[in-house]
């Protein structure tokens, strides 16, 4: 570890120069101090309930870090995450998404580790006429032992929704030895399927991921009020509408290509590194060709550098690692076939449904696939209560379902806060396993596919292409600049749900706000590139005083009639 100060503090005297140790120990604990004074880490905006902070957390050393300066870091952008935002940016997101990304951008430093332990001797560059100052001070780590000569880092990525394809084909691309376990290559997750237009072009999908191409949104309030909004779209731009099925199948045939190997396989266990840098010991069960649900598969084992959780909200892994629970929410969802007629309406349309009808605390959905809709429901506080809500909201849609032929039927959690420890040792989570599905929205594609690729992108970093191992240090690097980068989307969507979907009253404040075409710029420019944009303090303030005014009329008058839907 050397240390780089742009001036010279005169803090570093060698032992022969001053013939005490003693000295230069306090001198080394006075700077130590200046260190740790200046190290302020990002908002634990995962923090779950009675779990340590991020700084607390932290390790005792950076690894894998070229050359990283302790200063103020440009602010990463804010992403909004959701086309919900829309009444989002109601109550909330004028006061909070606004602030919160000002306090960031003024005041988050380079991801950095708050103690630094195990330095040596720093070397000291002298500027003449400056005051010491840490703000241009750099930290030059280097990563962890070099791997024999020919042999590359080994992973193994567990499960492959969009999460794990994206962490395997990165780290294959690198050339990074890489496992892709998934126990169910055909798997159909209970999925809205609804993906960001920047999604499509970051991740280089082809246009026939998309069934359906989105411009026209309804929001449809307890009392069947309905708006449409998407008016405010350019011409190229739309919400895309895939099968999971088939855009995951895509994902993992791309990672193969690249050079990773798929197991079709079962994940059952993993024991920990008995040494440093020893490897982890995964056992699975190998279906290899077989299918069905009568596969027995193969019981094998496999030495890994690294264990990458990619395998949902049941994670395996996470209970290996001891990664802590989280709430979730039990999503289902019926594909339904329903008349050419009726699919007419839906050909470039999504609708969603909120009431406590449908759920008490999310919202109902009838979202465009290829040659069908999807209608499902999700709650977190009344799981049990989950078959009622999707009979709710089939009686609500009712008119524009009607002589529906239900296809399958899907049922899944879908987490509702990061869990507690994402990280431990060379192990980490990402994707649903790591808990990044936004509240409010639900959203969950676009975050998974990218924490799997930006998780990959710092192992190679660290590992320096796969050449040398890496420690749980650099895996921290990656959790710090997610959180730093989508923490206060999370935080600011987790509010909006708090605020509207708590009662029928705030639910129709939530529609009613829709109309306003401030609102449905935001939303749409928010989610389709993960960027809040067009934001002004007018506009804000204005959203603000309309956003009280609607709640406090709704919650002070009887509710309107019952609409019938056309």
């Amino acid at each position: 570890l050397k240390l780089v100060l742009p001036c010279n503090l005169a803090v570093w005297p060698s032992p022969s120069a001053t013939g005490s140790l003693s000295t230069m120990a306090s001198k080394m604990a006075g700077l130590s101090a200046l260190l740790l004074s200046q190290a302020v880490q990002p908002g634990d905006a995962f923090a779950a309930p009675g779990a340590p902070s991020a700084s607390a957390q932290a390790p005792a050393a950076l690894r894998g870090l070229a050359s990283q300066s302790i200063s103020t870091s440009e602010g990463a952008s804010q992403g909004c995450g959701t086309w919900t935002l829309g009444v989002a940016a109601a109550a909330a997101a004028a006061g909070v998404s606004a602030a919160a990304s000002r306090r960031q951008a003024a005041a988050r430093p380079a991801a950095a580790s708050s103690r630094l332990a195990g330095a040596t001797r720093p070397q000291v560059t002298p500027c003449k006429g400056q005051k010491p100052s840490l703000r241009e001070a750099k930290i030059i780590v280097c990563a962890g032992s070099k791997l024999p000569e020919g042999r590359k880092l080994k992973v193994a990525v567990i499960g492959g929704g969009p999460s794990g394809a994206c962490c395997a084909e990165t780290l294959a691309q690198a050339g990074i030895e890489t496992f892709l376990i998934e126990r169910k290559m055909d798997n159909c997750k209970p999925c809205g399927g609804a993906i960001p237009l920047c999604m499509i072009d970051e991740f280089d999908l082809p246009a026939d991921i998309v069934d359906r191409k989105v411009r026209k949104m309804t929001m449809i309030s307890p009392t069947n009020k309905e708006v449409n909004i998407g008016h405010t779209l350019k011409d190229d731009e739309y919400i895309g509408m895939c099968r999971r099925e088939v855009m995951d199948s895509f994902l993992r045939k791309r990672a193969d290509s690249y050079g990773a190997t798929l197991i079709n396989g079962l994940f059952l266990g993993l024991e920990e590194p008995k040494e440093k840098e020893a490897p982890y010991v995964i056992t699975y069960s190998d279906f290899g060709s077989d299918e069905g649900s009568a596969r027995k598969g193969e019981k094998k084992t496999m030495e890994v550098d690294v264990v990458i959780g990619a395998d949902g909200a049941n994670s395996r892994v996470a209970k290996d690692i001891e990664a802590g629970d989280y709430e979730y929410a039990i999503a289902f969802q019926e594909r339904m076939r329903i008349p050419d007629e009726k699919m007419e309406w839906y050909k470039d349309r999504a609708e969603m449904y909120v009431g406590e009808d449908v759920s008490p605390d999310f919202y109902a959905w009838v979202f465009p696939k290829c040659d069908h809709v999807a209608v499902g429901t999700g709650t977190v506080i009344d799981k049990s209560g989950i078959k009622k809500y999707q009979q709710g909201i089939r009686d609500r849609a009712a008119t524009r379902i009607e002589g529906g032929e239900i296809m399958r039927v899907e049922a899944h959690p879908i987490p509702e806060h990061p869990r507690p420890w994402r990280v431990n040792n060379r192990a980490a989570l990402v994707g649903d396993a790591a808990g990044y599905v936004t509240k409010c929205s639900g959203e969950g594609i676009y975050f998974a596919a990218k924490s799997g690729r930006m998780m990959a992108e710092q192992i190679i970093k660290s590992s320096e292409q796969g050449t040398r191992m890496i420690d749980q240090a650099d895996l921290m690097e990656h959790i710090r600049e997610w959180d730093s980068k989508y923490g206060a989307t999370y935080f600011v969507l987790d509010l909006l749900q708090k605020l509207f979907y708590t009662s029928d009253a705030a639910r129709e404040s939530f529609v009613e706000l829709c109309e306003l075409d401030y609102v449905q710029q935001v939303t749409f420019d928010s989610y389709l590139y993960k960027t809040v944009q067009g934001n002004n303090p007018i506009g804000d303030v204005q959203l603000l005083g309309k956003t009280l005014s609607s709640l406090a009329k709704n919650n002070s008058k009887q509710p309107d009639p019952m609409r019938t839907l056309a």
